[in-house]
């Protein structure tokens, strides 16, 4: 008898383990907002469900949107993990590219990308410095001149006759005023301020989807960033134009290949949003979309880890179909929402993997848009993070 006690004892004891495990896991790794669109999107990974508080108030036959909702989130549909937001979403379809393309950005302001150490009468200043000017600053105005370019710095600077400069600069979402100092070089015949800065940047990429409800367009996945900074480039005006593939640099351990193009004069249209999601623009009207195919936005709670597919252009027979599998899923993590591995024979022998200017390419999954590459992991080029699709979409039409 008491053998038996001790076995029930036993089971019960494992029984409870299991149970206090699958809620910390789901308090820590489930979501605290969910996007629904209907009541099938409740259900996360099959072991947790979200159950509203007043089920009534979301109508999930409906399209329209109707806005945020208490609710819980339960293991097995019974036992409380903790609160959560609901929010009830149309149904989205939008239209995949996976088409390479050329970006020119040009920024709001000047990027210090740069200080410079300046010998004067045997003694080395850093003018920029010692005014408290940091690498990765936008300078917005000098002397309550609005700068948009580097020539524009370099006119000001050398129009100088030894007075202070009073600089109004942008250090992350913080406006600050600083005044700086220039130094006299005798042998160049004028001031020096003693800083480096960028204006511009082009590189390649990939759209992911154009969003013709909102007239936009979603590339990347991720931030376009200054090289030397690595701070995002605030955009002033930027421009997206067709490409044509050259070559292919394959990937391997360690070493990052990418995509090689030449960029045309067909505009794809304008670039007026970077962010770390992704960069977002308004596509022209003229742009012949026929050629993209139409799928429905996955909400993230719909993506299971296992195979699925992945849309890019890799030569010019255009965008192709190759196959992947999706081997994390992360609903904590604010982009880095995926792992995938590219498992397809003809894309690893083209490219070794995950390639620069892969970024964007849309991944398919049960017949709906899932996401979008972003990175690759470079020392496992066959694998690379990924972002929701939810996310793009709700950038391209904020």
């Amino acid at each position: 008898m008491k053998r038996a006690i001790r076995i029930v004892d036993g089971i019960f004891a494992v029984l409870l383990t299991v149970i206090y495990f699958f809620i910390i896991t789901g308090f820590v790794c489930m979501p605290d907002k969910m996007v629904v669109r209907n009541s099938a999107d409740r259900v996360i990974g099959k072991c947790y469900s979200v159950s509203l508080v007043n089920d009534e108030s979301v109508d999930f036959q409906s399209a329209k949107t109707v806005g945020a909702n208490s609710a819980k989130l339960k293991f097995l549909g019974i036992i409380p993990v903790k609160d959560q937001e609901i929010v009830k979403a149309e149904t989205r379809r939008v239209l995949v590219s996976g088409q390479p393309f050329g970006i020119k950005l040009y920024t709001n302001g000047v990027i210090v990308v740069g200080t410079k150490d300046i010998s004067v009468n045997g003694k080395t200043v850093n003018p920029a410095k010692d005014a408290g000017i940091q690498i990765g600053d936008v300078i917005i105005s000098i002397n309550n001149q609005k700068v948009y370019s580097s020539d524009e710095v370099e006119k000001i600077l050398n129009d100088n006759n030894g007075e202070d400069y009073i600089i109004t600069l942008k250090r992350g979402e913080d406006y600050k005023t600083l005044r700086l100092t220039p130094v006299y070089l005798e042998n160049e015949g004028c001031f020096k301020a003693g800083m480096w800065v960028r204006d511009s940047t082009a590189g390649i990429g990939t759209v992911t989807f154009f969003n013709k409800d909102a007239g936009t367009v979603a590339a990347l996945g991720h931030p376009i960033t200054d090289v030397d900074t690595g701070e995002i480039m605030p955009i002033l005006n930027g421009e997206a134009v067709e490409t044509s593939v050259t070559s292919v640099i394959k990937s391997s351990a360690n070493e990052t290949g990418s995509l090689c193009c030449d960029f045309l004069s067909k505009s794809i249209g304008s670039l007026v949003k970077n962010t770390n999601m992704g960069i977002y623009g308004n596509y022209n009207t003229e742009l012949d979309l026929s050629p993209y195919p139409e799928y429905e936005i996955a909400s993230p709670q719909e993506i299971e880890k296992g195979f699925a597919q992945i849309i890019c252009t890799v030569d010019n027979s255009g965008p192709q179909v190759y196959s992947a599998e999706i081997v994390k899923i992360s609903y904590t993590e604010e982009v880095k929402n995926m792992i995938i591995k590219i498992t397809d024979e003809t894309l690893i022998e083209k490219t070794g993997g995950i390639i620069q200017g892969m970024s964007g390419s849309p991944i398919i999954q049960n017949g709906k848009l899932i996401g979008a590459i972003t990175h690759v992991i470079v020392n496992n080029p066959l694998k690379g993070y990924a972002i929701f699709s939810q996310t793009m979409i709700d950038q391209s039409e904020n």
